[in-house]
């Protein structure tokens, strides 16, 4: 049920990208829901992630590869599945970014989230000098339309050992489409989006980040037009911290 996060250049309005630094493999603690309703008792179902995931920087001649492999548990409420996942993505020294493998069908791992896994020296520079709220408009991940939405800085402070420097976006705009893995089922409404994602003063990686999605509205090819709620969300955090 989940869908592309990716909001299109969002830390690009801080001229962001992603570090190069070679280094060891980093540990990170995934959970995840999606969540449907029709109605009050129509159509329910809920689907819940529970992880651990690693995510390897090396390189490769002049591209650095990031590689994210995720180990998780996939339950439906009646019965649990045990399930892998893997991104990886090069980048090139200009910043270009290639994703050269996404086998991440229920988006968890760190590469494939709005936000970028690690920032480059001058987009931290740029994030700690930010106030105020940037405004941004980017395609909705669902339809044709276009969200509307905000980007500023959050307060920093202590993520276990580590302190932080923090970000956050909300956006939102009309719904128009047919719901994500549910063909046939055209929804009207609204779609929004938020998140929130804290970096390592020191190292600029990314340390946690939680992201939700929620589409709200009626299907237009239903009879009685119950109103429609659907639910993603994404908790990525650093294990050391």
């Amino acid at each position: 049920m989940y869908m592309p996060l990716r909001l299109v250049a969002l830390l690009g309005v801080l001229a962001g990208g992603l570090g190069s630094a070679t280094r060891g493999a980093d540990a990170y603690l995934v959970t995840g829901r999606d969540s449907f309703a029709i109605g009050q008792d129509d159509i329910t179902s809920e689907v819940t992630y529970d992880g651990r995931e690693t995510l390897a920087v090396s390189h490769r001649g002049t591209t650095t590869r990031y590689d994210a492999r995720v180990t998780y548990e996939r339950s439906d409420g009646m019965a649990s599945t045990a399930a892998k996942a893997e991104y990886v993505a090069d980048v090139t020294p200009a910043g270009d970014t290639l994703d050269t493998e996404d086998d991440d069908p229920d988006y968890l791992t760190v590469l494939n989230q709005p936000f970028a896994a690690e920032l480059d020296p001058g987009t931290l520079a740029d994030l700690r000098s930010l106030r105020g709220t940037i405004p941004f408009d980017f395609p909705s991940p669902v339809s044709g339309t276009s969200l509307h939405g905000y980007l500023r800085h959050v307060p920093s402070g202590m993520l276990g050992a580590h302190r932080s420097i923090g970000v956050t976006f909300e956006a939102a705009g009309a719904m128009l489409g047919e719901l994500p893995d549910r063909p046939g089922l055209v929804l009207h409404g609204t779609i929004s989006m938020h998140g929130t994602a804290y970096y390592d003063a020191r190292t600029a990686l990314l340390l946690s980040l939680e992201t939700t999605v929620t589409i709200a509205g009626s299907v237009s090819n239903r009879a009685d037009k119950n109103p429609v709620t659907i639910t993603f969300a994404r908790r990525i955090r650093s294990a050391s911290s």
